[in-house]
């Protein structure tokens, strides 16, 4: 080990040695020193203290032992490096006196020029002192045999070579880096689904309740319990209503609907009115719809429609059978699913094939169409026939064009003569909306329920009245018209539904008292004296004879009763 001292040194007594230099393994080199030349000593001062016990002189120590002759701090004798220059100062100014002290930088031989040698050593002193320091043996014992450790560079080289795994290590950790990503993506994913679900179903439930209370079926709002829920909002909805009047001609009798497109809800509404409907006539008594369109004509029924029902009815349409015909044809047939088989009036024998199928997506023509409309068979109600009458009706409305000007053409083309309350131009466009909602499947049919004395029941009659269309119900009072109770004694069923159409007509209240034993004859009973004029306007009505009236008991809730037996003839109702 490189020291810059020998602990060898103190062995040699007073001789003292100065450090010359470094080899050029940068050893240390020390030379003697000539006691007499040490002419100033700037330790001396630390000598005396630390003889005195004044203070500790770290260099005073290192003064006393010279090192080996080696210099390396071995204890064995060295050769003497007195004249060793190794800058050449010496050789060049004639080389130090002998046993002068060394001078490596040529300072001696100008000191002694000058007679300065205190100054001289007082340089060296401090040259001595600006030596890098080292440290001092750590073992004053070690093993000379001891190998020397030697490092090299390439024992360093794993510090900047990568590792193999090193490239895995990225890999994985951006394999994991991504891999949470797409959970947390998954994650974001799944809650947006989640609200959006929420969404859709509260939205759906929204509706759904919106649907209720529109309908009136919400418990708490219904008609009867709530003034100002479903009626309200329905009567603030704008409509669009005209009355459609079908004309047999030839087999006699009319049948009505109301045509209504909703503008605010988009929604259409064929509504079938019942002949045996009750209204207010002209002259403020009691008739039905049936008998107020054949005597009281468009004006007159409209006005009465308008009072039973609260609604607003801009325009009659006049629909003879032949200009239904036409219509059917020029919209180029219609598809219907007919309930019953209709025969064919033109057949000459029976069995021949009927002139309309029963079945589903029946395309019928116009003469099918009308003889669908109009048929009624045996024993069936009017309501029956009323029904088919919607069904081509909504045919039509799926078959006619929604373009206005196309329309306003198709009706134009029929060559009717309209009611002054509706135009061409306003029954095409009219027709040309509702058919856009037909095609959509925005347009229902509803029947209009009726009593059997042609009154309006304001519970059942509230969901096609107040809601579709927004109007309330206002039946004539039961006073004003005189009630009939009918029991059939005629042996044929069907003669009780004739004859409660021909009273109704009639502007009577029919009253049904059921089937009795078959009778011969027809008997028309009133109890007061002062409904004897009724009953034989009652017997008139039915085609009775007039000695089949006479006095005697009655139900309570009739004024006048009557059995009919199997002299009843009954007409066209």
């Amino acid at each position: 080990m490189n020291d810059r001292y020998d602990a060898g040194a103190a062995d040699h007594g007073a001789d003292q040695y100065e450090l010359v230099g470094y080899d050029e393994y940068g050893r240390p080199v020390y030379r003697q020193v000539q006691a007499q030349q040490q002419t100033h000593d700037p330790y001396a001062q630390q000598h005396q203290q630390h003889q005195q016990g004044y203070g500790y002189d770290p260099y005073a120590q290192a003064a006393q032992q010279p090192p080996s002759a080696y210099g390396y701090g071995t204890g064995e004798p060295a050769a003497d490096y007195g004249s060793y220059d190794p800058y050449g100062t010496a050789s060049q100014q004639g080389g130090p006196a002998q046993g002068a002290p060394y001078d490596p930088y040529g300072q001696a031989t100008a000191a002694g020029a000058t007679g300065r040698q205190p100054r001289v050593a007082e340089q060296q002193a401090q040259q001595t002192a600006h030596i890098p320091q080292q440290a001092g043996p750590v073992h004053d014992q070690e093993t000379p045999e001891e190998p020397q450790r030697e490092y090299h560079t390439e024992q360093f080289a794993f510090v900047e070579e990568p590792d193999a795994n090193s490239e895995d290590v990225i890999d994985w950790l951006k394999f994991t880096e991504n891999r949470t990503e797409r959970r947390e993506e998954a994650r974001r994913r799944a809650r947006s689904r989640i609200v959006a679900l929420a969404v859709v179903l509260a939205l759906v439930a929204a509706g759904g309740v919106g649907w209720l209370w529109y309908a009136g079926k919400l418990p708490g709002l219904s008609s009867e319990d709530s003034k100002t829920g479903t009626a309200t909002a329905a009567g603030a909805q704008k409509r669009d209503v005209i009355v459609v009047h079908l004309h047999d001609t030839k087999g006699g009798g009319t049948s009505t609907a109301l045509l209504v497109d909703n503008t605010t809800t988009e929604r259409g509404t064929t509504v079938l009115l019942p002949n045996s409907l009750a209204l207010t006539s002209d002259d403020g008594t009691t008739t039905t719809l049936a008998k107020s369109v054949e005597d009281d004509g468009s004006d007159g029924t409209r006005d009465a429609l308008d009072t039973v029902l609260g609604t607003d009815i801009e325009g009659t349409w006049r629909l003879d059978t032949p200009y239904l015909q036409n219509l059917v044809d020029l919209v180029g047939n219609i598809d219907v699913d007919t309930d019953a088989e209709v025969p064919d009036p033109a057949a000459k024998k029976k069995g021949e094939a009927p002139l309309v199928n029963k079945g589903q997506d029946q395309t019928l023509s116009g003469k099918m169409a009308v003889a669908y409309a109009t048929y009624r068979a045996p024993g069936e109600a009017q309501n029956a026939q009323l029904e088919r009458f919607g069904q081509v009706m909504q045919g039509v409305l799926r078959k006619m064009s929604s373009d206005p000007q196309a329309a306003t053409t198709t009706i134009q083309t029929l060559a009717q003569i309209l009611d002054p309350s509706l135009t061409d131009k306003d029954l095409g466009t009219f027709l040309a909306g509702l058919s856009d909602l037909a095609k959509g499947g925005d347009v229902k049919t509803d029947l209009l329920p009726v009593r059997n004395d042609g009154t309006l029941s304001a519970q059942a009659s509230a969901g096609v009245v107040k809601n579709v269309l927004g109007g309330t119900a206002k039946s004539p009072d039961k006073d004003a018209a005189v009630s009939v109770s009918v029991q059939n004694a005629t042996g044929v069923e069907d003669n009780t539904e004739k004859a409660r159409v021909v009273l109704l007509n009639g502007g009577f209240t029919f009253l049904e008292s059921g089937t009795g034993t078959a009778r011969a004859t027809s008997q028309v009973v009133y109890a007061d004296a002062a409904d004897k004029a009724n009953a034989a306007e009652v017997a008139k009505t039915l085609g009775l004879p007039a000695g089949s009236v006479a006095k005697g008991k009655v139900s309570a809730s009739a004024d006048v009763s009557v059995v009919l037996g199997q002299d009843y003839k009954p007409s066209a109702g």
